[in-house]
């Protein structure tokens, strides 16, 4: 018998999420040098943890913890005090998970689910009926109530949340295989021929990361894990093939659960390469993007700090503030430039006779006057000289600076410390060469 909305709030109350935030990301190479990739800045005012945390707070669940481990400190501060919104007296908390050494011979993290197993004593003593294990580092908007009901009204003991991709293009993911009624018969890995959804032989189930377990099934199937000396710990790789021999794994469709709003697709994005996070940020200056931050009715919450209006200087033939097709959050100062189609984040300035195309600057960066800046990624809290040129020259950014294949240029402070490097001896060359003095 399906389950009634009171019951429904009663399980989401009885429910523990455990986001998994540790991610290295390495992918997105100096990026993620200092801090991992849920804090990696996303959209002008966001980082990426912030996704997962705000679909947990729209969707009703409020007893969350996230495992940290990689460079933690920013994602800790950022969600220390950003995220103090809840009512603990209501026992509603986020709390952080670092990993930590918490017996002889305890290690790091060495996959998804020893970043569960090594919290047993936690979640038991939370006492869930279900828990629900999140990604912390993709950009998307669900309802994980719908998720649960699905869970509980198919007395599955595991529901994983699938995406539905283009057989095409499965291999890239763990591939799902369903009968009729959405209990999964097979989980493959990166298979070189997907299996096909019932009646769609061109779509193909991809897991999306996200799972929500009988509580007493995870904690009995995670103990026996971490004494099986030949796993390698890992929910796709190890736990769900094991609930799949006992039938009790549920596929669940994104497409039940996706908040749908900009358009009628059913948006997922893993930003987890330059070309993949700078392509979903400038898709957002899009009129109608597919991700619509302005939507009222699913918020995506995030740390709010005071701070000041946007503001564009000057408005003469010389140097004129301006910006279109673009987003430009606050403190923002746009001194005598132009800005198109870029993203602009949180406290960045931008100097006269500059011209910013089809860029993605992080929070804090300093474009200094008379720069090109196209196709790029500006870190944060970069300092950009004057009269340099990003994205115009191949060759040349590639002396310096990260450029992907599909030529994107990331600029970072430490790769900015080499092109300052090489400027100054150029300077320094040209000031020792010879005077030669011509006879009138």
């Amino acid at each position: 018998m399906p389950i009634n909305n009171e019951n429904l709030n009663s399980a989401i109350r009885d429910t523990l999420v455990i986001i998994l935030a540790g991610g290295r990301g390495t992918r997105l190479g100096g990026l993620t040098k200092y801090e991992s990739k849920p804090a990696v800045p996303f959209g002008g005012e966001f980082r990426l943890i912030d996704f997962p945390l705000s679909n947990c707070i729209n969707s009703g669940f409020r007893r969350i913890a996230l495992a940290s481990q990689y460079q933690a400190q920013t994602l800790m501060h950022h969600v220390n005090n950003g995220w103090n919104l809840l009512n603990k007296s209501l026992n509603e908390f986020i709390e952080m998970l670092p990993a930590e050494q918490k017996h002889k011979g305890s290690q790091w993290y060495c996959g998804t689910a020893d970043a569960i197993a090594q919290n047993i004593r936690y979640i038991k003593s939370h006492r869930p009926k279900y828990v629900m294990i999140l990604s912390g580092d993709h950009i998307y908007k669900q309802d994980f109530s719908i998720m649960l009901r699905d869970h509980i009204d198919s007395d599955a003991t595991c529901t994983v949340s699938c995406l539905e991709v283009p057989k095409a293009d499965a291999s890239a993911f763990g591939c799902i295989d369903v009968d009729d009624t959405d209990m999964v018969i097979n989980f493959i890995e990166k298979p070189e021929n997907p299996p096909t959804i019932p009646g769609n032989s061109e779509m193909t189930f991809a897991s999306q990361g996200n799972y929500i377990f009988d509580a007493d099934t995870l904690l009995e199937i995670l103990e026996a894990d971490t004494l099986n000396e030949e796993s390698s710990h890992d929910f796709g790789h190890d736990i769900l093939p094991l609930l799949v021999q006992e039938n009790s794994l549920l596929a669940h469709s994104f497409s039940k659960s996706c908040v749908y709003s900009g358009s009628q697709v059913a948006y997922w994005k893993d930003v987890g390469t330059i070309d993949a996070y700078w392509k979903a940020n400038i898709a957002l200056t899009d009129v109608i993007p597919d991700f619509n931050f302005y939507d009222d009715n699913w918020n995506i919450f995030s740390k709010q700090e005071f701070s000041l209006p946007a503001k564009f200087v000057f408005d003469d033939n010389r140097r004129r503030g301006q910006a279109m097709d673009s987003l430009i959050s606050s403190k923002v100062i746009i001194s005598g430039a132009l800005v198109k189609k870029s993203v602009i984040s949180h406290g960045v300035g931008i100097h006269s006779g500059s011209v910013v195309e089809k860029s993605v600057i992080l929070p804090n960066a300093v474009i200094q006057p008379n720069c090109t800046i196209i196709n790029a990624v500006i870190g944060e809290d970069c300092v950009i000289p004057e009269n340099t040129d990003i994205g115009v020259d191949n060759a040349e950014d590639k002396r310096f600076f990260e450029v992907t294949d599909e030529g994107i240029v990331l600029v970072t402070q430490s790769t900015l410390k080499k092109y300052r490097t090489a400027i100054a001896k150029k300077k320094e060359l040209e000031l020792k060469e010879p005077v030669v003095l011509h006879a009138v």
